[in-house]
């Protein structure tokens, strides 16, 4: 082992770029227990792909339900053949570092409720967050334009604004008004609307974050003005605009959430490679990062940060990275898809991807514990990849050191305004 290497990797806070953290009311009022917080989000996907019916999956993640012994026995053979795929490893290191779960039975899932009652007591989220995980602090997509305070600690929970919607080009049009006072009765009311957004909560934003590649192909093409009117027009008489009409009038919005991001000195933050769930199955092609590269030349002062290192497309967002000075690599979740893989990743970008490029980490999920364990998971993939590197001869420790310095911190403080952010978060 390369000690101080080792003890650099575990005893240095990671900045945490993205999560989608339940409230600090809904972590104490609206708690899961043992059952759900090991297998709610990522590995119910697992699961479901090993053989477990969607019945059984979701009844094995209802906290409300009382007969756990039949929740588990719904998933243990799943549990068998996911244990070892990454979303599997983050269960394991959940149930040994929060429950003391080496094994994981119906009786120690049931022995580890105990334990669970006071995860989620208040102050609980950040203690574990902060102190366990050992986070400099995180970076939180709650699906919103809000970016207000965080009551429990301001200055350690951060927030994007939410894009996603405009770029799918869904106009919230009564929820646009109860936001701004804005009317939208056309494009140059909507772009005010949009506008309003930004000055109401951008000091309060740490980025913009979209995850449209959900819903639509993340492939940006100029939009055609006098369709897009139209298709704005459509909808404010209640109209469903077609899909192509849909798309273009996404594109536009995002275009304008990319102008407004410059404007605020704003990262912008985007969903690339593999999507969630077993629901959504689609073109894969749709959801490679190479489609907006038109975008990184045309705004060239927007810091793009693409997300969850467009797994499996890995090699290709390296190539954008290398190629264009506003694109950065977050490996937010990816981790926990293939972390394997991601020892790869971290040794190919080193040598092909100029070393401020990445950012290490962001459990990219709901629970404070499941944040924990993915943490730790993170920790230790990569420290394995830069073990390789000195191992092999391709850094010295001193050097290996550095490079974890940029990756865990010094990268993220680079691209993000955390101090200014935090300054506008105090109360």
């Amino acid at each position: 082992m390369l000690k101080d290497l080792y003890d650099y990797i575990q005893q240095t806070p990671i900045i945490d770029t993205h999560e989608h953290l339940s409230s600090e009311d809904e972590h104490v009022n609206n708690s899961p227990d043992v059952l759900q917080t090991l297998f709610e989000f990522y590995p119910t996907s697992d699961l479901y792909s090993a053989g477990a019916s969607r019945e059984a999956v979701l009844t094995a993640i209802d906290g409300k339900n009382p007969d756990v012994e039949a929740r588990w026995n719904g998933i243990k053979d799943a549990w068998e053949l996911i244990q070892y795929t990454g979303y599997g490893e983050g269960v394991r290191l959940l149930a040994k570092h929060i429950y003391n779960i080496e094994s994981l039975t119906i009786d120690s899932i049931i022995g580890a409720n105990q334990i669970n009652e006071t995860l989620y007591q208040p102050g609980e989220r950040l203690r574990l967050l902060r102190d366990v995980a050992n986070l400099d602090h995180v970076q939180i997509d709650n699906f919103v334009w809000q970016c207000s305070p965080d009551l429990s600690e301001p200055e350690f929970f951060l927030y994007d604004i939410s894009w996603a919607n405009f770029c799918r080009g869904e106009l919230r049009i009564d929820e646009l008004y109860d936001e701004t006072g804005i009317i939208v009765t056309d494009l140059k009311t909507l772009r005010d609307a949009m506008e309003a957004i930004f000055a109401k909560h951008g000091s309060t934003a740490i980025a913009v974050k979209a995850q449209h590649a959900y819903n639509r192909t993340l492939k940006w093409e100029t939009p055609e003005m006098r369709t897009v009117d139209s298709t704005l027009r459509n909808i404010l008489r209640g109209d469903l605009p077609s899909q192509s009409n849909q798309l273009m009038l996404g594109n536009w919005c995002w275009e304008q959430g990319l102008q407004l991001a410059e404007e605020h000195n704003l990262p912008f933050k985007i969903h690339t490679g593999y999507l969630a769930g077993n629901e959504l199955y689609t073109d894969p092609d749709r959801v490679r990062a190479v489609h907006f590269a038109e975008l990184f030349h045309k705004y060239p002062n927007v810091k793009f940060v693409l997300m969850h290192t467009a797994y499996p497309w890995t090699g290709e967002i390296m190539t954008l990275a290398k190629h264009f000075q506003n694109v950065y690599i977050d490996m937010c979740w990816a981790w926990s898809i293939n972390p394997h893989d991601m020892i790869n990743f971290v040794r190919g970008a080193i040598h092909s991807v100029p070393l401020n490029k990445i950012f290490l980490f962001g459990g990219d999920t709901r629970w404070a514990p499941a944040v924990v364990a993915y943490a730790i998971q993170a920790r230790q993939y990569f420290y394995k990849a830069l073990e390789f590197e000195v191992q092999d001869g391709f850094l010295a420790e001193s050097e290996a050191i550095k490079i974890a310095s940029r990756f865990m911190q010094d990268n993220q403080r680079a691209v993000f305004d955390i101090e200014g952010t935090q300054s506008h978060m105090s109360i």
